[in-house]
């Protein structure tokens, strides 16, 4: 059905929902119907408060922070490195590397090991009374 044939409230209700897109992730993951919004959208109208949660905000950007964030976020970051010894770091890494390297050298004596094989005995048949 076009936008022409259809009821001009649908139509400025299908523009409200164009401009809170949250909403249609909210009625796709609850799975409720259309009506039940378009009813309080009726009702409530389109600047109530109960609709600002599913508005698209413009500091929703990328992973959810604004500018001030991402920015406040790599100074952090920038600070932490400024602390940190590289030549620890590095010795830290030998070290754990020499440990992993003893725990496979460990594990491959253990594996080439061989241990006796289990020998089976066959089992004796319990029909077998009468032959000796």
């Amino acid at each position: 059905m076009s936008d022409d044939k259809l009821h001009p409230s649908v139509r400025e209700f299908k523009a409200f929902m164009k401009k809170h897109p949250k909403l249609i992730e909210e009625v796709r993951k609850s799975g409720r119907g259309w009506q039940e919004y378009y009813e309080k959208w009726a009702l409530l109208g389109e600047d109530d408060p109960i609709w600002d949660s599913y508005r698209n905000n413009q500091k929703d950007e990328v992973g959810g922070k604004s500018k001030e964030g991402k920015a406040e976020l790599f100074g952090q970051l920038m600070k932490l490195s400024e602390n940190v010894d590289l030549d620890k770091v590095q010795k830290q890494v030998h070290q754990l590397s020499s440990t992993i390297t003893t725990i496979q050298e460990v594990l491959g004596q253990f594996q080439t090991t061989n241990t006796p094989p289990h020998q089976f005995r066959k089992p004796d048949n319990p029909f077998n009374w009468g032959r000796d």
